[in-house]
Protein backbone atom coordinates (compact mmCIF):
# COMPACT_ATOMS: atom_id res chain seq x y z
CA UNK A 1 0.00 0.00 0.00
CA UNK A 2 2.84 2.36 0.84
CA UNK A 3 4.55 1.66 -2.52
CA UNK A 4 1.33 2.44 -4.39
CA UNK A 5 1.00 5.70 -2.48
CA UNK A 6 4.58 6.65 -3.36
CA UNK A 7 3.95 5.84 -7.05
CA UNK A 8 0.86 8.07 -7.07
CA UNK A 9 2.77 10.85 -5.31
CA UNK A 10 5.62 10.56 -7.82
CA UNK A 11 3.18 10.71 -10.76
CA UNK A 12 1.50 13.75 -9.20
CA UNK A 13 4.81 15.53 -8.67
CA UNK A 14 5.88 14.84 -12.27
CA UNK A 15 2.54 16.03 -13.64
CA UNK A 16 2.71 19.15 -11.46
CA UNK A 17 6.21 19.97 -12.72
CA UNK A 18 5.13 19.56 -16.35
CA UNK A 19 2.15 21.84 -15.83
CA UNK A 20 4.33 24.40 -14.01
CA UNK A 21 6.79 24.56 -16.92
CA UNK A 22 3.98 24.79 -19.48
CA UNK A 23 2.13 27.58 -17.66
CA UNK A 24 5.35 29.52 -17.06
CA UNK A 25 6.12 29.26 -20.77
CA UNK A 26 2.68 30.56 -21.78
CA UNK A 27 2.87 33.50 -19.35
CA UNK A 28 6.40 34.43 -20.44
CA UNK A 29 5.47 34.29 -24.12
CA UNK A 30 2.40 36.48 -23.49
CA UNK A 31 4.41 39.17 -21.70
CA UNK A 32 7.08 39.20 -24.42
CA UNK A 33 4.53 39.43 -27.22
CA UNK A 34 2.97 42.56 -25.75
CA UNK A 35 6.34 44.19 -25.03
CA UNK A 36 7.84 43.36 -28.45
CA UNK A 37 4.70 44.43 -30.30
CA UNK A 38 4.90 47.88 -28.72
CA UNK A 39 8.64 48.10 -29.35
CA UNK A 40 8.30 47.04 -33.01
CA UNK A 41 5.48 49.57 -33.57
CA UNK A 42 7.60 52.39 -32.13
CA UNK A 43 10.93 51.45 -33.75
CA UNK A 44 10.01 49.80 -37.06
CA UNK A 45 12.92 47.34 -36.60
CA UNK A 46 12.66 44.22 -38.74
CA UNK A 47 14.88 42.28 -36.33
CA UNK A 48 12.46 43.20 -33.55
CA UNK A 49 9.68 41.96 -35.82
CA UNK A 50 11.64 38.70 -36.15
CA UNK A 51 11.74 38.39 -32.39
CA UNK A 52 8.03 39.28 -32.14
CA UNK A 53 7.05 36.61 -34.66
CA UNK A 54 9.23 34.10 -32.85
CA UNK A 55 7.49 34.93 -29.57
CA UNK A 56 4.07 34.52 -31.20
CA UNK A 57 5.14 31.10 -32.47
CA UNK A 58 6.45 30.27 -29.00
CA UNK A 59 3.13 31.19 -27.41
CA UNK A 60 1.23 28.98 -29.86
CA UNK A 61 3.69 26.15 -29.27
CA UNK A 62 3.45 26.61 -25.50
CA UNK A 63 -0.34 26.43 -25.64
CA UNK A 64 -0.07 23.26 -27.71
CA UNK A 65 2.32 21.90 -25.07
CA UNK A 66 -0.06 22.75 -22.26
CA UNK A 67 -2.93 20.80 -23.80
CA UNK A 68 -0.71 17.97 -25.09
CA UNK A 69 0.90 17.41 -21.68
CA UNK A 70 -2.47 17.47 -19.94
CA UNK A 71 -3.71 14.84 -22.40
CA UNK A 72 -0.52 12.73 -22.25
CA UNK A 73 -0.73 12.49 -18.44
CA UNK A 74 -4.12 10.78 -18.59
CA UNK A 75 -3.89 7.13 -17.52
CA UNK A 76 -4.30 4.28 -19.98
CA UNK A 77 -7.89 3.36 -20.85
CA UNK A 78 -9.68 0.69 -22.88
CA UNK A 79 -9.05 2.51 -26.17
CA UNK A 80 -5.46 3.51 -25.34
CA UNK A 81 -3.90 0.55 -23.50
CA UNK A 82 -0.39 2.00 -23.78
CA UNK A 83 -1.45 5.41 -22.45
CA UNK A 84 -1.55 8.78 -24.19
CA UNK A 85 2.17 9.59 -24.14
CA UNK A 86 2.53 10.10 -27.89
CA UNK A 87 0.60 13.34 -27.57
CA UNK A 88 3.95 14.88 -26.55
CA UNK A 89 5.90 14.12 -29.75
CA UNK A 90 2.81 15.06 -31.78
CA UNK A 91 2.97 18.44 -30.04
CA UNK A 92 6.66 18.59 -30.94
CA UNK A 93 5.84 18.08 -34.64
CA UNK A 94 3.23 20.84 -34.50
CA UNK A 95 5.77 23.16 -32.89
CA UNK A 96 8.31 22.38 -35.60
CA UNK A 97 5.78 23.28 -38.30
CA UNK A 98 4.94 26.60 -36.64
CA UNK A 99 8.58 27.50 -36.11
CA UNK A 100 9.57 26.64 -39.70
CA UNK A 101 6.69 28.76 -41.03
CA UNK A 102 7.76 31.75 -38.95
CA UNK A 103 11.35 31.42 -40.21
CA UNK A 104 10.27 31.46 -43.86
CA UNK A 105 8.10 34.54 -43.25
CA UNK A 106 10.99 36.37 -41.60
CA UNK A 107 13.43 35.63 -44.41
CA UNK A 108 11.13 37.12 -47.04
CA UNK A 109 10.40 40.17 -44.90
CA UNK A 110 14.08 40.77 -44.12
CA UNK A 111 15.02 40.50 -47.81
CA UNK A 112 12.41 43.12 -48.59
CA UNK A 113 13.89 45.40 -45.92
CA UNK A 114 17.37 44.93 -47.42
CA UNK A 115 16.03 46.15 -50.73
CA UNK A 116 14.22 49.12 -49.17
CA UNK A 117 16.25 50.24 -46.14
CA UNK A 118 14.77 52.56 -43.51
CA UNK A 119 16.01 54.22 -40.33
CA UNK A 120 15.08 52.72 -36.95
CA UNK A 121 13.32 55.08 -34.56
CA UNK A 122 13.46 55.20 -30.75
CA UNK A 123 16.21 52.62 -30.47
CA UNK A 124 16.34 53.00 -26.67
CA UNK A 125 12.87 51.49 -26.31
CA UNK A 126 13.87 48.53 -28.45
CA UNK A 127 17.02 47.95 -26.41
CA UNK A 128 15.08 48.11 -23.14
CA UNK A 129 12.51 45.59 -24.35
CA UNK A 130 15.23 43.19 -25.48
CA UNK A 131 16.93 43.37 -22.07
CA UNK A 132 13.55 42.55 -20.45
CA UNK A 133 13.13 39.63 -22.87
CA UNK A 134 16.58 38.28 -22.02
CA UNK A 135 15.92 38.38 -18.26
CA UNK A 136 12.51 36.69 -18.54
CA UNK A 137 13.88 34.04 -20.91
CA UNK A 138 16.74 33.17 -18.55
CA UNK A 139 14.28 32.70 -15.66
CA UNK A 140 12.03 30.49 -17.80
CA UNK A 141 14.97 28.39 -19.05
CA UNK A 142 16.05 27.76 -15.44
CA UNK A 143 12.55 26.46 -14.63
CA UNK A 144 12.46 24.31 -17.77
CA UNK A 145 15.91 22.86 -17.18
CA UNK A 146 14.88 21.73 -13.70
CA UNK A 147 11.67 20.14 -15.02
CA UNK A 148 13.52 18.37 -17.87
CA UNK A 149 16.01 16.89 -15.39
CA UNK A 150 13.14 15.53 -13.29
CA UNK A 151 10.77 14.37 -16.08
CA UNK A 152 12.79 14.01 -19.33
CA UNK A 153 9.76 15.45 -21.15
CA UNK A 154 10.07 15.67 -24.95
CA UNK A 155 7.54 18.49 -25.16
CA UNK A 156 9.27 20.60 -22.49
CA UNK A 157 12.67 19.89 -24.09
CA UNK A 158 11.29 21.08 -27.44
CA UNK A 159 9.81 24.17 -25.79
CA UNK A 160 13.10 24.87 -24.02
CA UNK A 161 14.98 24.58 -27.32
CA UNK A 162 13.11 27.46 -28.83
CA UNK A 163 13.64 29.58 -25.74
CA UNK A 164 17.38 28.90 -25.95
CA UNK A 165 17.05 30.08 -29.55
CA UNK A 166 15.15 33.12 -28.28
CA UNK A 167 17.95 33.95 -25.87
CA UNK A 168 20.52 33.92 -28.67
CA UNK A 169 18.08 35.80 -30.88
CA UNK A 170 17.53 38.52 -28.31
CA UNK A 171 21.27 38.97 -27.79
CA UNK A 172 21.83 39.28 -31.54
CA UNK A 173 19.00 41.80 -31.85
CA UNK A 174 20.60 43.94 -29.14
CA UNK A 175 23.71 44.06 -31.35
CA UNK A 176 21.63 44.74 -34.48
CA UNK A 177 19.75 47.62 -32.85
CA UNK A 178 23.00 49.14 -31.59
CA UNK A 179 24.61 48.94 -35.04
CA UNK A 180 21.50 50.38 -36.66
CA UNK A 181 21.62 53.30 -34.23
CA UNK A 182 25.13 54.02 -35.54
CA UNK A 183 23.76 54.29 -39.07
CA UNK A 184 24.44 50.72 -40.26
CA UNK A 185 20.89 50.11 -41.45
CA UNK A 186 21.86 46.87 -43.20
CA UNK A 187 22.58 45.24 -39.82
CA UNK A 188 18.90 45.07 -38.86
CA UNK A 189 17.68 42.86 -41.78
CA UNK A 190 20.92 40.86 -41.98
CA UNK A 191 20.63 39.86 -38.33
CA UNK A 192 16.96 39.07 -38.90
CA UNK A 193 17.90 36.66 -41.72
CA UNK A 194 20.53 35.01 -39.52
CA UNK A 195 17.94 34.58 -36.77
CA UNK A 196 15.45 33.11 -39.25
CA UNK A 197 17.97 30.53 -40.48
CA UNK A 198 18.74 29.49 -36.92
CA UNK A 199 15.02 29.25 -36.13
CA UNK A 200 14.53 27.01 -39.17
CA UNK A 201 17.38 24.75 -38.02
CA UNK A 202 15.79 24.52 -34.56
CA UNK A 203 12.50 23.49 -36.17
CA UNK A 204 14.29 20.66 -37.97
CA UNK A 205 15.89 19.42 -34.72
CA UNK A 206 12.55 19.48 -32.86
CA UNK A 207 10.69 17.80 -35.72
CA UNK A 208 13.30 15.07 -36.12
CA UNK A 209 13.28 14.18 -32.42
CA UNK A 210 9.47 14.09 -32.31
CA UNK A 211 9.29 11.96 -35.47
CA UNK A 212 11.79 9.45 -34.05
CA UNK A 213 9.63 8.98 -30.95
CA UNK A 214 6.50 8.53 -33.04
CA UNK A 215 8.12 5.72 -35.06
CA UNK A 216 9.33 4.02 -31.85
CA UNK A 217 13.06 4.59 -32.07
CA UNK A 218 15.13 2.53 -29.66
CA UNK A 219 16.35 4.16 -26.46
CA UNK A 220 19.99 5.37 -26.54
CA UNK A 221 22.70 2.69 -26.84
CA UNK A 222 24.09 3.37 -23.36
CA UNK A 223 20.66 2.65 -21.83
CA UNK A 224 20.36 -0.58 -23.82
CA UNK A 225 23.80 -1.66 -22.61
CA UNK A 226 22.83 -0.95 -19.00
CA UNK A 227 19.61 -2.94 -19.36
CA UNK A 228 21.59 -5.88 -20.72
CA UNK A 229 24.11 -5.57 -17.87
CA UNK A 230 21.32 -5.56 -15.26
CA UNK A 231 19.83 -8.74 -16.70
CA UNK A 232 23.17 -10.55 -16.95
CA UNK A 233 24.07 -9.54 -13.39
CA UNK A 234 21.79 -12.27 -12.04
CA UNK A 235 23.87 -15.49 -11.70
CA UNK A 236 21.08 -17.74 -13.01
CA UNK A 237 20.53 -15.76 -16.23
CA UNK A 238 22.55 -17.42 -19.00
CA UNK A 239 21.76 -14.93 -21.75
CA UNK A 240 19.29 -12.48 -23.26
CA UNK A 241 17.81 -11.82 -26.68
CA UNK A 242 14.93 -9.99 -28.38
CA UNK A 243 15.61 -6.87 -26.29
CA UNK A 244 13.41 -4.06 -27.59
CA UNK A 245 12.80 -0.56 -26.26
CA UNK A 246 10.82 2.52 -27.14
CA UNK A 247 9.47 5.64 -25.46
CA UNK A 248 5.98 7.12 -25.48
CA UNK A 249 5.81 10.48 -23.70
CA UNK A 250 7.03 9.97 -20.15
CA UNK A 251 6.87 6.17 -20.30
CA UNK A 252 9.67 3.91 -21.54
CA UNK A 253 8.83 0.40 -22.69
CA UNK A 254 11.29 -2.48 -22.38
CA UNK A 255 10.75 -6.00 -23.73
CA UNK A 256 13.30 -8.75 -23.16
CA UNK A 257 13.73 -12.54 -23.38
CA UNK A 258 15.74 -14.08 -20.53
CA UNK A 259 17.57 -17.34 -21.17
CA UNK A 260 17.39 -19.69 -18.15
CA UNK A 261 18.29 -23.30 -17.38
CA UNK A 262 15.79 -25.53 -19.17
CA UNK A 263 15.45 -27.71 -16.04
CA UNK A 264 14.52 -24.76 -13.83
CA UNK A 265 11.02 -24.78 -12.33
CA UNK A 266 8.45 -22.37 -13.71
CA UNK A 267 8.13 -20.80 -10.26
CA UNK A 268 11.88 -20.09 -10.02
CA UNK A 269 12.01 -18.75 -13.58
CA UNK A 270 9.16 -16.38 -12.73
CA UNK A 271 10.93 -15.22 -9.56
CA UNK A 272 14.13 -14.43 -11.49
CA UNK A 273 12.18 -12.52 -14.13
CA UNK A 274 10.51 -10.47 -11.38
CA UNK A 275 13.90 -9.66 -9.83
CA UNK A 276 15.35 -8.50 -13.16
CA UNK A 277 12.20 -6.52 -13.90
CA UNK A 278 12.40 -4.68 -10.57
CA UNK A 279 16.08 -3.86 -11.10
CA UNK A 280 15.41 -2.48 -14.59
CA UNK A 281 12.54 -0.38 -13.21
CA UNK A 282 14.87 0.93 -10.49
CA UNK A 283 17.21 2.05 -13.28
CA UNK A 284 14.34 3.40 -15.42
CA UNK A 285 11.66 4.54 -12.92
CA UNK A 286 9.14 5.48 -15.65
CA UNK A 287 9.47 2.19 -17.54
CA UNK A 288 7.03 -0.60 -18.23
CA UNK A 289 9.01 -3.83 -18.44
CA UNK A 290 7.86 -7.08 -20.01
CA UNK A 291 10.11 -10.15 -19.66
CA UNK A 292 9.68 -13.53 -21.32
CA UNK A 293 11.55 -16.60 -20.03
CA UNK A 294 13.19 -18.97 -22.53
CA UNK A 295 15.15 -22.18 -21.94
CA UNK A 296 18.85 -21.79 -22.70
CA UNK A 297 19.68 -22.59 -26.31
CA UNK A 298 23.34 -23.50 -26.94
CA UNK A 299 23.06 -22.08 -30.46
CA UNK A 300 22.42 -18.61 -28.98
CA UNK A 301 25.49 -18.46 -26.72
CA UNK A 302 27.71 -16.72 -29.26
CA UNK A 303 25.12 -14.22 -30.47
CA UNK A 304 25.56 -10.58 -29.45
CA UNK A 305 23.43 -8.96 -26.70
CA UNK A 306 20.08 -7.79 -28.01
CA UNK A 307 20.19 -10.28 -30.91
CA UNK A 308 16.74 -10.59 -32.44
CA UNK A 309 15.11 -13.04 -34.80
CA UNK A 310 11.58 -13.65 -35.93
CA UNK A 311 12.38 -17.36 -35.77
CA UNK A 312 12.48 -17.36 -31.97
CA UNK A 313 9.65 -19.28 -30.38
Amino acid sequence: MNDKHQDKRKHFDRGGLLRLASIASVITAGILIVAKLIAWYLTGSVSLLASLVDSVMDSIASLINLFAIRYSLQPADEQHRFGHGKAEPLAGLAQAAFIAGSAIFLIFHAIDRLRFAREIEQVGIGLGVMVLAIVLTIVLLAIQRYVIQKTNSTAIRADSLHYVTDLLTNLSILVALYLASLGWTWADPVFAIAVAIYIFYSAFVIGHEAFQQLIDRELPAEILEQIQAIAMRHPEVTGTHETRTRQSGQIKFVQMHLELDENMSLKRAHEIADIVEREIMAFLPDAEVMIHQDPTDDSDKHKPPGWTSNLDS
